[in-house]
C-alpha cells in the first residue's frame, strides 16, 4: 500500500469515529456527511431543542387559551342550569304529615260505606270535623282509613291536604311519663317553678322547640322537657256501628248507675237529717268551720256541696275538702260524698259519665282543661282547687281555658 492509500483509509476511519460518536446528539445526521458537517450539527441541536421547546410553550399557551375561552363560554350554561334546579328544587312541593289527611265537612256525620258506592254497605260514622287517612281515589270517592273504621267516603264531604284545618281540629298533646313533671316559666331548668304534674296526665300542647315542649296547665302556659312526655296529635275518628253499639248502651248504663247513686244519695240525707256531727265531719284536724252533708243526688246539689270549701287549701296530691286537695281530688272527694267513686287524674276524669257539649253545661257537669279539672255550679261559672296561691276558688267564665271535655255524672 502507498501512503496515498493509508491517508484515504486514515481520513475513511476518522469519519466512522465522528459518525458514531455524534449520533448520540443528532440521530438525523447523514450518515454520508463529513465530519465538520457532524460536529456543527450536534454544536448546534440545542438551540433547535429550545425552539420546539418554545414552540410547544405556545402551543400549550394557545390551548389554554382556547380551554379558558371555552370555560368562560359555558360558565353562563352551567350557571343557568344550576339556577334552574335550584329554583326547580325550591318549588317543589314539600311533603307534610298532613297531605293525606283528610277532614270531615258535614252538617252531622257521613257514612262510611263497604264500597265506592251508595249501595254500599255502611261500615261507620266519621261526624263533622272528624279526621281519616286517604288510601287511594275511585271515582268521586275516597278510599279511607279511621279509628277501627276502613272503608268509602265521597269526596265532597272530605277536605284534603288541608294543613291549616287538620291543625285547628287536631289537639297536640303531651302525655306525661315520668313521677312528677316541673313546669318552668322558660325552657331551661334554672327557671321559675309555674307548678307540677303527676305521672299519666294528658296537657295540651302549645309549642315545641329545641328539646322542650310548651304545654297549659293552670298557673299558666309553661315549659317541660321533650324527654318527660310523649307527644302526639289526637282527633275525632270514624265510630264504626259496633263501637258505636257499644257507646250508646255504656251511656244508658252510666245515666242508670247515677240515677241510682242519686238514690243512695237522698236516702242517706234522710237518715242523717239534721245531724251535725255528719256536717262537721270534715271539719277534724282544727278547721274552725262546719259543712252541711250533701244534699239529694243531681248535679245541682253536687255544685252547691263544692261551693262550700271555697277558700281552702290547693294540696298537690290532695284528696281534703278542709284540709287540701288538688284539683282532680277535689272532683273526686266530693263526688265521693254522693257515693260516686271516680279518678284521681284530672285526664281520667274526661272519660267519666258522659259527654255534653259546652253550650248544654249544667250544674254539677266536670268541666275538663289541659291538665286542670273544675266543676260547673251555673252561671257560666266553674268552682275548683286552682293553685296553692289561690286554693279552692270560683272562676268565670268557665271557658276562661280551652275546654277539652264536658262530662256528666247525675
Amino acid at each position: 500500500m502507498n501512503r496515498n492509500s493509508i491517508r484515504k483509509a486514515t481520513t475513511c476511519c476518522l469519519t466512522a469515529a465522528v459518525v458514531l460518536t455524534g449520533s448520540s446528539f443528532v440521530s438525523h445526521a447523514a450518515v454520508s456527511a463529513g465530519a465538520g458537517d457532524l460536529i456543527s450539527a450536534a454544536t448546534e441541536a440545542p438551540a433547535d431543542n429550545n425552539k420546539k421547546a418554545d414552540k410547544a410553550a405556545e402551543n400549550n399557551n394557545a390551548t389554554a387559551g382556547v380551554t379558558e375561552i371555552f370555560a368562560n363560554s359555558l360558565a353562563p350554561r352551567q350557571e343557568a342550569i344550576d339556577t334552574g334546579a335550584a329554583q326547580e328544587e325550591a318549588e317543589a312541593p314539600v311533603k307534610t304529615e298532613y297531605d293525606n289527611i283528610a277532614i270531615a265537612q258535614v252538617d252531622n256525620y257521613v257514612n262510611v260505606r263497604s264500597a265506592a258506592s251508595e249501595e254500599g254497605e255502611v261500615l261507620g260514622k266519621l261526624y263533622n270535623n272528624s279526621a281519616c287517612t286517604v288510601l287511594g281515589v275511585e271515582g268521586d270517592w275516597y278510599k279511607i282509613h279511621s279509628g277501627n273504621v276502613e272503608g268509602y267516603i265521597k269526596a265532597e264531604f272530605l277536605v284534603l291536604g288541608d294543613a291549616e284545618l287538620a291543625k285547628s281540629v287536631g289537639h297536640r298533646v303531651a302525655d306525661v311519663t315520668t313521677d312528677t313533671l316541673n313546669v318552668r316559666a322558660d325552657s331551661s331548668t334554672e327557671a321559675e317553678l309555674l307548678g307540677q304534674v303527676p305521672q299519666g296526665e294528658e296537657l295540651s300542647v302549645v309549642e315545641e322547640k329545641d328539646g322542650w315542649v310548651k304545654v297549659a296547665i293552670e298557673e299558666g302556659d309553661g315549659w317541660v322537657s321533650s324527654e318527660y312526655v310523649d307527644c302526639s296529635t289526637h282527633y275525632v275518628v270514624a265510630e264504626s256501628r259496633e263501637e258505636e253499639e257499644a257507646r250508646l248502651k255504656k251511656e244508658e248504663e252510666e245515666r242508670k248507675a247515677a240515677e241510682e247513686a242519686a238514690r243512695r244519695a237522698t236516702r242517706s240525707k234522710s237518715s242523717n237529717s239534721g245531724s251535725s256531727s255528719s256536717g262537721s265531719s270534715e271539719a277534724t284536724s282544727g278547721e274552725s268551720r262546719s259543712y252541711a252533708p250533701p244534699s239529694g243526688g243531681s248535679g245541682q246539689a253536687v255544685a252547691d256541696y263544692a261551693c262550700q270549701f271555697v277558700g281552702n287549701p290547693y294540696v298537690y296530691g290532695g284528696t281534703s275538702l278542709t284540709n287540701g286537695a288538688d284539683c282532680s281530688g277535689f272532683v273526686m272527694s266530693v263526688y265521693a260524698a254522693f257515693g260516686v267513686g271516680l279518678p284521681h287524674s284530672s285526664s281520667a276524669l274526661a272519660g267519666v259519665g258522659y259527654g255534653v257539649s259546652t253550650d248544654a253545661m249544667q250544674p254539677g257537669d266536670i268541666v275538663c282543661y289541659s291538665g286542670h279539672v273544675g266543676i260547673y255550679i251555673g252561671g257560666d261559672t266553674i268552682v275548683h282547687a286552682s293553685t296553692e296561691a289561690t286554693g279552692i276558688k270560683y272562676t268565670s267564665p268557665a271557658a276562661y281555658r280551652p275546654i277539652v271535655a264536658v262530662r256528666r255524672i247525675f
